[in-house]
């Protein structure tokens, strides 16, 4: 079966770049892809194998070395992102679950102090990590509808609240939870903090399950009278929104990476059943109707790689503090709008060209096509990215 290979240097990134995309690839196709059929099937996840990723140099990619990281710039994440994607995207997101979402914003965010005490663990396998921001009440509306409090105690918070729909949620050793720590000021009063699930008043409700990222797991968190320790918050008290909006850009980007990889590994799949699949004497791939659902998955794909690569170099130096804001959070709305609408496009159009066997749920292009729908709802709806960039063009 065929596929698809970038060759990077040709969009003017780097040697390193194309290396650890190489590396990546490999690894992915050899160990991960294998893994695949049982993660969509019995929902399982390969928790072993996520922690053994320090053995080969995926974890803490971009955690500087003196945490045990690899210090590597952003984009050589993204393009790992990419390539692991392609052969396995169930995989993939409970790995940008930790490596980004969680571990970033503390490198970006935390004190010296957390940095040494968590960092390490993250990037050796002997921790997973996971965020925990969005609530049974609080979606698109994230900090205005909070109900999670956390009240301080000498030199503790009690925490009380829910979280939903947390990626890697049940298997997490840490989560980078947000809470009102000043409920009267709304999203002025939210704070960060980093939780433990051996901390008292932790809890795993259920683990949720999904229609698509099947494998990954997504679990619902109770905090009753969780007690954390004062000098794990992240960043100022009250200073939440700045925690988030720090990485939010960034995981914008690093999400359409993630939609390549599963986009290109959809268009494989349709060339390759085209070229087998056979009906009326010939085979279907002959026919210019299949033909055009071809090209157009192919336009929709090169133009998410345009868009996508060029906003990679543009966020790989985002200073400290920048994000959320100004013109790069206009654009990292705007390339996860076009990416997210042309990822579905193109996994529709997979589906249509197996036919029957599209619907099926055991084959690779149906597993790829559940799991697309959640790239127009996070990180961001599609209308929130639309309101992001009709306000900022009004202004």
């Amino acid at each position: 079966m065929g596929s698809t290979q970038q060759d990077l240097m040709r969009f003017g990134f780097s040697e390193e770049h194309q290396s650890i995309y190489d590396m990546v690839w490999r690894y992915s196709k050899e160990e991960l892809h294998p893994l695949l059929e049982r993660m969509d099937r019995e929902d399982w996840f390969p928790e072993r194998t996520l922690r053994s990723l320090h053995g080969v140099g995926l974890l803490g990619l971009t955690i500087p070395t003196q945490y045990g990281g690899q210090g590597l710039d952003l984009i050589s994440q993204c393009v790992a992102a990419e390539a692991m994607t392609y052969w396995n995207h169930c995989f993939s997101i409970s790995w940008l679950g930790s490596e980004n979402v969680c571990a970033h914003n503390i490198v970006r965010n935390a004190s010296e102090e957390i940095r040494q005490k968590y960092l390490p663990r993250l990037c050796d396998g002997s921790a997973i990590g996971a965020l925990g921001c969005t609530e049974p009440g609080a979606g698109s509306d994230i900090f205005g509808s909070m109900k999670s409090v956390a009240v301080r105690e000498r030199d503790h918070f009690r925490i009380n609240g829910r979280k939903l729909y947390i990626t890697n949620g049940s298997i997490a050793d840490m989560v980078l939870v947000y809470a009102l720590t000043d409920p009267k000021s709304g999203a002025n009063g939210v704070s960060a903090f980093v939780v433990e699930k051996s901390f008292e008043g932790f809890k795993v409700a259920q683990k949720l399950d999904k229609m698509g990222w099947r494998g990954s797991p997504t679990a619902e968190l109770v905090f009753d009278d969780m007690i954390v320790p004062a000098e794990n918050l992240v960043g100022e008290e009250n200073g939440g929104v700045a925690v988030v909006m720090s990485g939010l850009d960034i995981e914008r980007v690093l999400m359409c990476f993630f939609a390549l990889g599963m986009a290109q590994r959809a268009l494989d799949l349709s060339v390759d059943y085209a070229r087998q699949r056979k009906q009326f004497g010939q085979r279907i791939g002959d026919f210019q109707l299949v033909q055009a659902l071809l090209a157009d998955m192919y336009t929709d794909i090169e133009t998410m790689r345009a868009f996508s690569y060029q906003m990679a170099k543009e966020i790989s130096n985002l200073e400290t503090g920048g994000g959320g804001r100004g013109v790069i959070h206009q654009r990292s709305a705007a390339v996860t709008l076009h990416v997210g609408r042309a990822l579905n496009r193109v996994l529709d159009n997979g589906v249509q060209v197996h036919g029957g066997m599209g619907y099926m749920r055991e084959s690779e292009i149906n597993q790829l096509y559940r799991g697309g729908k959640v790239l127009e709802i996070a990180p961001g709806s599609t209308q929130i990215r639309q309101l992001i960039i009709g306000g900022d063009l009004l202004k």
